[in-house]
């Protein structure tokens, strides 16, 4: 069953360029590696209602399955990655299975 990784992020005054040419421009060719593909990736989302204030960038991508997501997440290939938007963004991110 193929599975959604869906990621809300609010970036930190200031941290947009360094997020993106670091941590977004490594990310990609980790989530090819591991059998995903980007759905979307984009800045400008609105929040019409919830408690996410300010996360306006996301990306959602389609995995094989939840499995794929977790070895994808659990790696140590993105561990190191992951270091890369420490202190720029705080992210808030979902898998969820597509029926």
């Amino acid at each position: 069953m193929s599975a959604y990784m869906i990621i809300a992020v609010r970036m930190n005054e200031g941290a947009r360029d360094k997020f993106v040419s670091g941590y977004g421009a490594a990310v990609p060719a980790l989530v090819k590696k591991y059998g995903g593909t980007y759905v979307l990736v984009a800045p400008g989302a609105e929040l019409l209602e919830g408690t996410l204030e300010g996360y306006t960038s996301m990306a959602v991508s389609k995995w094989p399955s939840k499995a794929d997501v977790l070895k994808f997440w659990n790696s140590d290939d993105y561990k190191d990655v992951k270091k890369l938007r420490e202190g720029l963004a705080e992210c808030q991110v979902f898998v969820i299975e597509a029926p």
